[in-house]
């Protein structure tokens, strides 16, 4: 294993288990509005000291770039790190939120670590060496039909400029699937994909630390990701398709029946 991910491993755990002694006590956290339906709790922050402390003691040179604290500085080796994916269910006491750690190299990532700590999921990839769960290796699913398919997406919570486009992407989804899945939390649902217990996923508005970690996860098991043009902009737009090459074709046709010229690319 890749001592950087082994790192980021370790970083990940120390806040999974933080995250865990938090969720004993949720009613005492103090917790704030960034924006409509975005909030931040003290363990939001927290987590991301801890995650950035461990990163930072072995790599005092990388950058950082976290939800909480925005980015370090400009460097070659950049960690990008969501603390804790799934907020609004971690203060609902929904068990579907997880830590997800990226590393980019030259604009390249090479490194992913989501953990949920509800399940002790590890997910974890480098580039080249494939997608693991747990230690064992993982492929995204068989599925060769649309129609037999599994989806999973996220709604639309702070930012609504697209939610008509959205809706009409969901009900073409809909009608050409088995079904959709909506947990909350898009760095476990890219997991799931990289797993094959999703068959496919999109959203529309994400932030890098939503996707960067799943991203390569899915590359690494064997999946397609890109954004609405099926083009690799997928990490800077923050609009995002992946699934199984075999039904990857057909599900982004759907979605772009429904494109706006302000989501492409």
């Amino acid at each position: 294993m890749h001592p950087m991910l082994n790192t980021a491993i370790k970083a990940a755990r120390k806040a999974g288990s933080y995250i865990v002694r938090a969720s004993e006590d949720i009613n005492s956290l103090t917790i704030n509005t960034k924006r409509v339906n975005d909030f931040v709790s003290e363990v939001d922050v927290n987590s991301e000291q801890i995650i950035i402390e461990t990163l930072k003691d072995a790599y005092p040179n990388h950058a950082f770039l976290g939800e909480e604290t925005g980015l370090s500085h400009d460097a070659e080796n950049l960690w990008i790190i969501d603390p804790l994916d799934g907020t609004t269910n971690f203060l609902h006491e929904f068990p579907q939120y997880c830590i997800s750690i990226a590393l980019l190299q030259k604009g390249e990532i090479t490194q992913a670590v989501i953990f949920d700590p509800n399940r002790n999921d590890l997910f974890t990839a480098s580039k080249g060496q494939g997608a693991f769960l747990n230690d064992r290796r993982i492929r995204v699913s068989k599925k060769r039909k649309l129609k037999e398919s599994l989806i999973g997406t996220g709604l639309p919570f702070r930012d609504f400029k697209h939610l008509k486009t959205y809706l009409s992407m969901l009900e073409e989804v809909v009608l050409n699937t088995q079904g959709i899945r909506r947990p909350g939390s898009a760095a476990l649902d890219l997991a799931y994909v990289a797993a094959g217990w999703l068959d496919g996923f999109w959203e529309i508005g994400l932030s890098k630390w939503d996707i960067a970690a799943g991203g390569l996860l899915i590359k690494e098991a064997g999946g397609i990701v890109s954004d609405f043009s099926a083009k690799d902009n997928w990490l800077e737009s923050g609009n995002i398709v992946c699934s199984n090459s075999l039904i990857y074709e057909n599900f982004i046709k759907l979605l772009q029946l429904h494109l706006t010229d302000d989501l492409r690319g």
